[in-house]
This record gives C-alpha cells, structure tokens and sequence, in this order.
C-alpha cells in the first residue's frame, strides 16, 4: 500500500471564492500531513479559479464547461457541446494524473470531473457548503464515496450513510488569526481609536450591498466611522470615484482584499452577503455582523443560511430588497452599541465549527487507503 506522503489528489470547484476557498483550504491541510503530496486543481476556463488558484501555490487546468441560462442564449445551446468537452477532457486528465482521491467543492468543472473519476472507479469526496446543495452535487451524491456537509439535517438531499458533519474549511490564516486589531488597523492606515465597519460583498462584489453604502457614506462620517470596503471588480471605479472625497475620515475602498485575516482583526462590526464560506468565516472570527442576502442564488439559501445565525441572535439580518433604506442605518447603530457588539460576537462564536479542512483532508487520506487495499 502506498505511503499517505505521496498522495495524489484532484481538487474541482470554482466560480466564486465560496467554492474555490475550501478546495485550497483542504489542499493546504492534506499537504501540512503530507508535504509531498502532489496536486492538480481542475476548473472552468475563464472563471476566477483560473487565476485564484495559482496565486495560492497550486496547479490547475480548465474545462470548457459554463451553468445552464434561464432564458434561451446562445451558451445554453452550446451547453450540449461543452459537456461532451469537458467529460473527453476530465477523462484525459485523470488518466494522465492518476489522483488517488478526487474532491469536489462545486461549480461547473467539478460535475464533469467527478462523475468521470466514478466512472473509472476513483473515490470521490463532496464538500457542500449550503444548507441546500447546488445542482450539481446533488447529481453527484449517489456516486460519491463521502459527502461533506456543514449544516445538520442534510439527509434529505443526500444519502445518510455518506454523510459527514465537518463544517466549511476558511481560509488558514482566518481560522488561526493573530493579528491585533491595533496592527490589523495600521496595515490599513487606518485609526486605531475609531470604529470600524467592514463591508464585503463577496469575491464579485453585490450591487445593493455597495449602492446602499455608497449613498451613506456621508453618514458614516458624520458619525466618525471608519470603512474598509471591498467592492468587487464591477464596482471598483465608481467606488474609487465616491470614496475620494472620505479617505481623510479614514473611509477606504478595493475591489479585493488579500488579507482577509488583517480586515476581520481591524473590524468592530462587519457588513456581508450570507454566502456559506463568508458565514463560517464571520463564525471562526466572532464578528458582530449584518447579513445582507443574496436574493439570486438557488432556493434562496442564502437566506436560509443567514436565518439560522439571526434566530439565534447571532446576526442581525437586513434583506436586500430593504438594503438601500435600512443598512447604513442599522450598520450605525451597531457601530455605536458596544453591548450589541459583545453579545453578537459572542454568540456567532458559538457556532463555529473548528479544524474543518483538517476533518476532511483526514478523510481524502482514508479514501485512499481504501482504494489501496482493493487494489491489493
């Protein structure tokens, strides 16, 4: 049988950060057992996974594969053709890699590239992060070996004996954060004696998200509020145009932020979409937070995801379609009750689910080994 140190392993997902995050997350934590583990990501060419996983150290390919439209375009009739396409190529790259264990964190490549690698016999590992999974892990559920959940209660959409509770793996430099708030703030030439909001829409950015706060930034100074804002690429000239007139009041704008680790430590209260990898985030780090909801994602999970934190009292929920009236407003108001802070940070902290990227790396190296064992 062969030594776990020179695993080989295919990791799938992309599209947006909340897919491609975990799959370098559970990279990082199978490579810190294994440092000669050799890996190759798989995405969809033109996605931000082509440029995102390089920048962290990893190989990756791409298919030509994109979602299927709502309406009639012209992609969806080539949707056909980029199948047939990215099921001969995912065949081309798992036979030339030979992966011990290929892992699928979803988004479009990671349907080809896991159903390919059941075909041939190559255990396969799910991580869905949403408390309702997305189209294509739910197709890939009676053929994976071992589905990865982060929500309780997942059994109605995936089969109960392949289901493992772990959490979503963040970022590690997120879930071991030591940076002070003092330090985190003066990396941002930023005010160590002001309060911070910081305001994130999510690796592409969120249009009511960044309009309600660009239509309130005289009340945030006004009120002696410092904002870290990251815009996404979409919005960054416009944002960098409406900021200009702030930046001595300590009110900063990028369409990306690096090191998330330092905007968390410099946050007093934290503005965000209710993406899943974002919610486990906001939990790991026992920020006070408002979550504003995506309103077009499948099933409205995100709404879901954020329910389950304002129920609690963990979170303050704002719905998107009641952003521009009542987000600044209610981000001030945070901003200005430190006992609202305390009590909402400490209970987001209760929901965090530790060592998650540990869990699942522990469980592509048991996959392994039963590959292993068949074989011989």
């Amino acid at each position: 049988m062969q030594q776990s140190d020179n695993i080989r392993v295919i990791l799938s997902g992309g599209g947006t950060g909340g897919h491609i995050f975990p799959a370098v997350a559970i990279a990082n934590a199978i490579k810190s057992v294994a440092p000669n583990a050799t890996f190759l990501f798989v995405g969809a060419k033109g996605r931000m996974e082509m440029e995102k996983v390089p920048a962290a150290g990893y190989p990756i390919q791409g298919l030509w594969i994109s979602g299927l439209q709502r309406r009639l375009t012209t992609d969806n009739l080539m949707f056909p053709f980029k199948v047939v396409s990215s099921l001969y190529n995912a065949y081309k790259i798992i036979k030339s890699f030979k992966p011990d264990v290929v892992v699928g964190t979803g988004g479009y490549a990671s349907g080809p590239t896991l159903r390919v690698a059941s075909w041939l016999g190559i255990p396969t590992l799910i991580q869905e992060q949403n408390s309702f999974p997305g189209i294509t892990n739910k197709m890939l559920a009676a053929k994976a070996d071992k589905i990865c959940v982060a929500y309780e209660g997942m059994e109605k959409y995936f089969p109960a004996n392949k289901i493992l509770l772990t959490g979503n793996p963040v970022r590690n430099d997120i879930e071991h954060n030591h940076n002070s708030q003092s330090e985190a703030l003066q990396h941002f030439n930023l005010n160590t004696d002001k309060t911070t909001v910081l305001i994130v829409g999510g690796s592409l950015g969120a249009r009511t998200i960044n309009q309600s706060i660009a239509a309130g930034l005289s009340q945030f100074a006004e009120a002696n509020i410092q904002i870290i804002w990251q815009t996404g690429k979409l919005y960054e000239t416009e944002a960098t145009a409406t900021v200009s007139e702030y930046k001595e009041k300590g009110i900063i704008s990028m369409p990306f932020i690096k090191e998330m680790d330092k905007a968390y430590s410099a946050a007093d209260v934290v503005v965000s979409r209710a993406g899943a990898i974002a919610i486990s985030e906001l939990c790991i780090s026992g920020k006070p937070s408002i979550l504003v909801p995506s309103p077009n994602v499948a099933e409205d999970h995100q709404t879901k995801n954020a329910l389950a934190l304002s129920s609690r009292k963990a979170a303050i929920l704002v719905k998107d379609s009641e952003a521009f009236e009542k987000l600044v407003g209610t981000a001030i108001a945070l901003a200005e009750n430190k006992n609202e802070q305390n009590k909402l940070g400490t209970n987001i902290s209760t929901m965090a689910m530790q060592n998650s990227a540990a869990i699942i790396a522990g469980q592509v190296f048991a996959l392994a080994k039963f590959k292993s064992n068949k074989v011989l």
